[in-house]
């Protein structure tokens, strides 16, 4: 792999899709096991939208991040039923017709007995002009990709199943890596030592999250870097910095 390779930061938007997600109905289980799943392979996760099923919000959604970001991965709203309408807004999005792929008609054909495929379930093989399909190995129905835009279902186990069928298609950048210092202190003891730290070390990124225990406070400090000697440095620095605050 080139130098150049292993610098490169590929990013990633996610839109989520579903008025079920947003009135709370439905919990989403998509959007952690995603962001966890692309850190793993060297994609960062910039930016997470939920928006209803309405044609307009998923359009400018859709657009807003593919022109942001390397890829856009969305979840939802690709089944039989009439407020099924992901795939429409994205051929919206894109400028393009739709229709049933002949493609997806022939999987669909071959998984469903014979006078299963209802007319409803066909729906699931109406595909964007010029998308490529994205395998399901649960359900047969497909997602597709067309641009840097990747649609997958909402159910978690197909969702995860699509994303393993794209995963070696997908260009990736250098991972982000991270180590947690735990200190037994609250946030206030270490904050302004932890602003010195992340000014004297551009590269890296370092959060503060504090927790509380029956009533006794303490803060788990994440020290971010792509660069894993920069890294090294600085969570050695947040080590002395919480072993000095304890101290005193």
């Amino acid at each position: 792999m080139s130098a150049d390779r292993v610098s490169e930061i590929v990013t990633a938007g996610f839109v989520v899709i579903g008025d079920e997600i947003l009135s709370g109905r439905t919990k989403d289980r998509n959007i952690g096991y995603l962001a966890e799943y692309l850190t793993a392979i060297g994609i960062e996760l910039s930016e997470v939208r939920v928006v209803p099923d309405v044609e307009e919000r998923i359009v400018e959604a859709v657009r807003a991040l593919s022109s942001r970001y390397t890829y856009v991965f969305t979840s939802g709203g690709i089944g039989p039923t009439h407020d099924d309408i992901t795939a429409d807004s994205i051929a919206r999005a894109f400028g393009v017709p739709i229709d049933h792929d002949p493609r997806a008609v022939a999987i669909l054909k071959a998984f469903y007995p014979e006078g299963q495929l209802t007319e409803a379930r066909l729906r699931m093989a109406r595909i964007p002009q010029g998308a490529e399909l994205i395998e399901n190995s649960v359900s047969k129905a497909p997602g597709f990709r067309i641009g840097n835009v990747h649609v997958m279902a909402g159910v978690p186990s197909i969702m995860q199943a699509m994303l393993d069928a794209i995963a070696p298609t997908l260009r990736t950048g250098a991972r982000m890596h991270s180590l947690a210092v735990d200190a037994d202190l609250p946030e206030s003891r270490i904050a302004d030592a932890l602003r010195r730290i992340q000014e004297a070390h551009p590269g890296v990124l370092i959060g503060s999250y504090p927790r509380s225990v029956d009533g006794r406070f303490s803060t788990q400090i994440v020290v971010r870097s792509r660069d894993t000697d920069l890294l090294e440095r600085a969570a050695e620095a947040v080590r002395q910095a919480v072993g000095a605050a304890t101290a005193a």
